[in-house]
């Protein structure tokens, strides 16, 4: 169920800011059917950090009803109950799996990382995903941690994005013989991730280009490589424009340059450059996802 690619979907807004609910079930409608093997709803991707507790739990709530594929809801907190009250939720809403971000902000130490988790997967009836993104919250799930909480049994994987090829393989190394995966963070590191032995990716192109991605990620992991390399340099250009501003800004932007539901952004994020659009909408055009 884990392995394969799993857009990160954005939030679609209406322009006084509130959740566009019907925005949101033609982007899933237009995800359906790329080969993509799950969605995951309120990440990072999908401005959780602005989302009420009722919003979170009402898009948690349209992806399942909306998907016929695996849904991996985004659940994740600096503040442990509310991480027990999202994540069971979503376990009650159906959802197939957690992601659990490490607490941002706090900084615990990794005596306070583990018990997080480890209460969390004791309190909720659902397979967890941990989310390594030390750069966002200030915190880094190291290997020996990483392996110590793969012991417990609902806690089935990790989407990594350290960026460091060093950490991701001694993850790897640490959880041999266990069904625990390892997912890239990064769109740019899929490629050697997989290689590694990483099983796919939770992305963020993907909501752009998902075939390409999922062919990408299949050639991969059949050990094509040239195919793989061929991919990994045509999506490196889109890559890149992901994350010419923070994300989700170059994402909901080309959204709304290929018609799809995005909406403004909720602050403190705001609107992508003029120039960077420009470059963006350049990428689209070229890769042939708009006009």
């Amino acid at each position: 169920m884990f392995e394969g690619v799993f857009p990160a979907i954005i939030t679609p807004f209406q322009d006084d800011n509130s959740l566009d609910e019907e925005g949101l079930k033609r982007n899933l409608e237009f995800l359906q059917g790329t080969g993509i093997s799950g969605i995951v709803p309120c990440g990072t991707t999908g401005e959780s950090a602005t989302l009420s507790f009722e919003e979170h739990k009402k898009v948690i709530e349209i992806a399942l009803d909306c998907s016929k594929i695996p849904v991996i809801a985004g659940t994740g907190s600096n503040n442990t109950r509310e991480a027990i009250e999202l994540t069971n939720h979503a376990a009650d809403a159906g959802a197939d799996a957690a992601l659990l971000i490490t607490p941002y902000y706090n900084k615990p130490n990794d005596s306070g990382l583990f018990e997080h988790f480890r209460i969390i997967a004791e309190k909720c009836d659902i397979p967890i995903i941990l989310y390594n993104v030390p750069k966002r919250t200030g915190v880094d799930l190291k290997p020996d941690l990483v392996a110590r909480l793969s012991k417990i049994t609902n806690i089935v994987g990790i989407k990594e994005a350290s960026g460091s090829i060093t950490q991701i393989s001694q993850i790897i190394e640490k959880t041999q013989g266990s069904n625990f995966v390892l997912l890239s963070g990064d769109d740019d590191m899929t490629l050697p991730i997989i290689a590694l032995g990483g099983k796919g990716v939770i992305s963020v192109v993907a909501n752009v280009a998902p075939k390409k991605t999922v062919a990408l990620v299949e050639a991969a992991t059949k050990g094509d490589l040239d195919e793989a390399r061929k991919l990994h340099y045509e999506l490196a250009p889109l890559i890149r424009a992901m994350f010419l501003e923070t994300n989700p800004i170059p994402v909901k932007t080309a959204y709304k340059l290929m018609g799809l539901a995005a909406g403004p952004l909720r602050l403190p994020l705001a609107s992508m450059s003029p120039e960077n659009e420009k470059i963006l909408k350049d990428i689209l055009v070229k890769l042939g996802e708009t006009k």
